[in-house]
Parts: structure tokens; sequence; C-alpha cells
């Protein structure tokens, strides 16, 4: 859990933070720095809580485009079968999941959509109902290098803004993309 500007055990997280919204975290939403940067520039509130979890048949990958505040490649969600990557999922709360649309850009360079029949397991245990921010234009798409996408676990973010390739032409993923109007609860 992340609060205060630092990580405590999950123990110490509030009642019902199982009950929150499972989003799958990955590239930079992982880290607790861009957690406090949230919260400085986009008033994310309240504890962040989120476990480490394994993910099977999905990766995280560069995106076709660059990011026009720094000019670095972000991160993108593909389907990528026989690959196995360990994740976060944040347990979000509606005012959290706010914040992360403002972030992602939703409905416009990313959209949240709920994962269907992903493998994703917190300790052993397959988790439902997981959402993810995936790529809704080609910018946010997989870079294809040759064909193939570039796994982040691959090329640092350093060497990822020189790559070049051709964005695919989605993300691949089985999911049901949410309407922006969508609200949490």
């Amino acid at each position: 859990m992340h609060l205060d500007g630092a990580g405590h055990a999950l123990d110490t997280a509030p009642p019902g933070w199982r009950s929150r919204t499972p989003v799958l975290a990955y590239g930079s939403n992982a880290c607790p720095s861009k957690i406090t940067w949230l919260r400085s520039q986009l008033g994310l509130t309240g504890p962040v809580v989120a476990a480490r979890v394994q993910c099977t048949g999905l990766a995280a990958v560069w995106a076709a485009g660059l990011r026009q505040r720094d000019g670095q490649r972000p991160a993108t969600l593909t389907a990528l079968p026989g690959v196995t990557e360990d994740h976060f999922v944040w347990f979000a709360t509606p005012e959290q999941l706010a914040v992360l649309d403002v972030c992602e850009g939703r409905g416009n360079r990313y959209d949240l959509a709920m994962l269907d029949h992903a493998d994703i397991r917190l300790d052993g245990v397959l988790l439902s109902g997981v959402h993810a921010y995936v790529g809704a234009a080609p910018i946010r798409f997989p870079l294809l290098v040759n064909g193939s996408p570039v796994r982040v676990a691959d090329v640092a973010q350093a060497d990822a803004a020189s790559l070049s390739g051709e964005p695919a032409a989605g993300h691949g993923l089985a999911c049901t993309v949410l309407p922006p109007e969508r609200t949490f609860s």
C-alpha cells in the first residue's frame, strides 16, 4: 500500500480493499514515484492498495507513439500467448479511477476495459473482473519492429524512444471497453 509517500504492508490496508476495482498496473503505473506524481499533479487521494500478480498471455510492450510532454515512449498492453510477466493490480477507489482516467487520456489515448478471461493470478488464485488501460488509438497500440511487439522487459525506457517500426492494428486483447461516462461505486 502506498500512502504518505511511503510503502506499507497490506495488513495495514483499509478494510474492504478487495472490493475495490482491480486495475492492472504495468509500466509507470506500478512505480511508487508515479503514484506520488499522481498525488501532487492530479490530486490522487487515499491509500493506493496494490499487489503483485502473475499475468499469462499478455505483456507490457512499447507503444507506437511517443508522449508529447517528454518525448518518451510509453508502455501499452498487448496479447502475447505463451508469455508470463509479473505486474501489479491496483485495487482502486472510484476517485482513484477518475484520476487514472485523466492521466491515461481515457477515450483518447487509452480505453479502460474489463479483461475477458485473462489469466491474472494473485498468490496463485485467478482474479476475475480485472480492468486495464488498453490502447485506444494507433499511437498507443503496440509498436511492431520487424513485425513483432517489443516487450518492456526486453528494452529499457532510455532505448525505447529510438525504436522504429509501425503501429499494430490493435492491442489484440480479449476485453470489453467501458464507455468513458461509466462511473464506479
